[in-house]
């Protein structure tokens, strides 16, 4: 389950850099969505699933509006999608050039 482990981290990185450069906030629609686009393709119950795993690390804060999940980033899931603090279970990103 190598392969599953390391797509679960690139998927808990790309979430946190999604919130990071989209203000902070975002819903669970707009997160899955945009996913794609970034070559990743987990399924909405699994992008739930990694918003309920990072807030169990308290990288984000979620609270439910009707049918959404609404997501902030919080201070500690900044630094690590800036590389400033790293997370087991999540990718540190790559040096930026």
């Amino acid at each position: 389950m190598a392969l599953d482990k390391v797509r679960r981290e690139h998927w808990r990185l790309a979430i946190l850099r999604l919130l990071k450069d989209g203000g902070r906030r975002a819903n669970d629609s707009v997160i899955y969505d945009t996913l794609p686009h970034l070559g990743l393709h987990p399924s909405r119950d699994q992008v739930r699933g990694e918003l309920g795993w990072l807030r169990e690390q308290g990288l984000v804060d979620c609270r439910e509006t009707g049918s959404l999940l609404v997501v902030d980033l919080l201070q500690r899931g900044l630094d690590v999608a800036l590389g400033r603090v790293v997370v087991s279970g999540v990718r540190p990103p790559s040096p930026e050039l």
